[in-house]
């Protein structure tokens, strides 16, 4: 009863910041937020500097055009403009003790307190639109005050480019690593890091507001190229369906960058040169932009494992197969995949048309499927739970529809040749059902069947090719590539399973010479004797 009426009694104040501290608690330990507050409470510029991503210098790979020259600009204001928008009444201005904490504490919760994505990515929006960014992007506050409203205005292919990269970055700063400040890292020029290629996702936005409406244009197509906007309600639509991953870019920022100022105070905002990203674009199908793609469109804990190679590279270590290096066909894979017990990333890079010249002019696509348990040699499909995703030229993630479980299939030759009347192919298959497979790989690894999505119902519907239609569509292959998901521990269980498949193998391959060269248990002996002498009764011996 006594705590009953001294909460009755407290006062507002003490209400609201206990109150606030309860939501901020809830997404960062008070006792950080605590050390964050005072460091930042210093200076007036303490706030908007530790909120200011690393100092980089940002490029494409590759022989893609840079970015616009107002993006640095806009990274630089980035600090400044969450601090103006989010930390107001005294946060951002150096106030110190109790008359500040409660205003900070309430301006955490303004970007990281938990909301619908469409209200996330609304805030991100207008931290977009406040940096400087010169876009279309308008904040209209409701009657009540600034904490309602929506977000309206129209959003240019490049703009969608420059919001992606924002957003990049924002997850690249909390992996890079820092230059203390004795290490003269803020003298030493800017160390220059790889931005993503994301035009697989900013085409992906425009079709599927209507801005690119036939299959034909995706080829070729470039950000710089320009074109029709989109509507930010469009926009929204397509990244919550999509990319929802984009709607905890803010709150996931400004929780490492004041994780990262309580830390170390002494730390510099500029990043290491061992987190230069070298240009491997173009040595595998996962490139970082594909596997930030991934990444964004999961809501599970695989998302967590392709973030990583979205900033860094995929560890080449969890390549499990590549049929440029370790040659193509279903066997050659076997021996890749054989004993990993884990979720899977397989994908496919082929052509639809016969000839090289749809190879030269960039008419290749890839697909992928996410499994998330390991393969089995059987006639039938399996499994429990998968995606199927188209990744280039236009990304598109295609989950489970709950409707059938013929996920995975995967038949090998049996080593007992033995007369079937209706044999089953040999071969991987994903979704649909046996002799009508929605993603049909014969065992060669030459050619591959897409089907309409109409023949498949274990995972939902949509195109996973451009211009593909109700026929079949029957491509050549280029490559394959099957990465592991399962981590270190799945590795080292294949490893101890390829181990002891080696030492049975090598025990079948030995011949006992002591048997083998013993004549009066050899069957030629018996023949000879029956030969000799077939009428002779002989008892035989157990």
């Amino acid at each position: 009863m006594g705590a009953s009426s001294s909460t009755a009694n407290a006062s507002p104040e003490a209400h609201e910041r206990r109150e606030q501290e309860t939501l901020a608690s809830a997404a960062l330990a008070l006792p950080l937020l605590r050390a964050a507050f005072s460091r930042a409470a210093t200076t007036a510029s303490a706030l908007p500097d530790a909120l200011a991503p690393p100092r980089a210098s940002f490029r494409l790979p590759g022989s893609l055009p840079p970015p616009p020259p107002h993006f640095h600009d806009l990274l630089a204001r980035l600090g400044p403009a969450a601090a103006s928008l989010f930390f107001t009444d005294g946060a951002a201005a150096g106030a110190e003790g109790d008359a500040g904490w409660v205003p900070f504490l309430r301006g955490f919760n303004r970007c990281c307190a938990r909301v619908s994505a469409s209200r996330s990515l609304a805030l991100l929006l207008r931290v977009y639109a406040a940096a400087g960014a010169p876009c279309g992007v308008q904040f209209q506050p409701d009657e009540g005050g600034d904490e309602g409203g929506k977000v309206v205005g129209e959003l240019a292919p490049e703009e969608i480019a420059v919001f992606l990269w924002m957003c990049w970055v924002m997850a690249w700063s909390g992996s890079a690593p820092k230059v203390a400040a004795g290490d003269g890292g803020e003298k030493s020029e800017p160390v220059v890091v790889l931005l993503p290629d994301v035009t697989h996702l900013v085409l992906a936005a425009l079709v599927s507001a209507g801005a690119v409406a036939d299959d034909e244009s995706v080829w070729g197509w470039e950000i710089s190229s320009g074109g029709k906007g989109v509507k930010v309600q469009e926009f929204t639509s397509w990244v919550l369906s999509t990319a929802s991953g984009l709607g905890n870019c803010l709150s996931r920022y400004v929780q490492e960058r004041l994780r990262s100022l309580a830390a170390d105070s002494t730390e510099e905002n500029s990043v290491s040169t061992d987190n230069t990203t070298f240009d491997t674009s173009d040595v595998y199908l996962l490139t970082r932009g594909r596997a930030w793609a991934i990444a964004l469109s999961l809501r599970n804990k695989l998302s967590e494992k392709f973030l990583p190679g979205s900033v860094i590279g995929m560890d080449t270590e969890d390549l499990l197969y590549r049929s440029s290096v370790h040659g193509k066909g279903l066997s050659r894979f076997w021996s890749g995949v054989e004993g990993y017990n884990g979720p899977m990333l397989i994908l496919l890079s082929a052509f639809s048309k016969g000839g090289v010249e749809n190879v030269d002019s960039g008419r290749r696509w890839v697909i992928g499927v996410l499994t998330e348990e390991g393969f089995e040699s059987k006639d039938t499909f399996y499994g429990s739970s998968g995606f199927l995703c188209a990744v280039h030229p236009i990304f598109h993630m295609l989950p489970p529809s709950g409707k059938e479980k013929n996920f995975v299939y995967s038949h090998l030759h049996p080593q007992i040749r033995v007369y079937e009347a209706n044999p089953k192919p040999v071969g991987l298959a994903f979704g649909g059902t046996v002799g009508n497979e929605r993603i049909f790989l014969d065992e060669d690894f030459s050619k591959v069947v897409v089907r309409h999505h109409a023949v498949d119902k274990t995972y939902q519907h949509g195109s996973l090719i451009p211009s593909q239609g109700y026929l079949p569509v029957e491509a050549s292959v280029l490559d394959v590539e099957v990465w592991g998901l399962g981590g270190e521990a799945t590795r080292r269980q294949q490893n101890v399973y390829k181990k002891r498949e080696n030492i049975f193998s090598e025990q079948r391959r030995k011949v006992d010479l002591k048997t083998f060269g013993n004549w009066e248990d050899s069957p030629e002996k018996m023949m000879m004797d029956m030969i000799s002498d077939p009428n002779r009764v002989r008892r035989e011996d157990r």
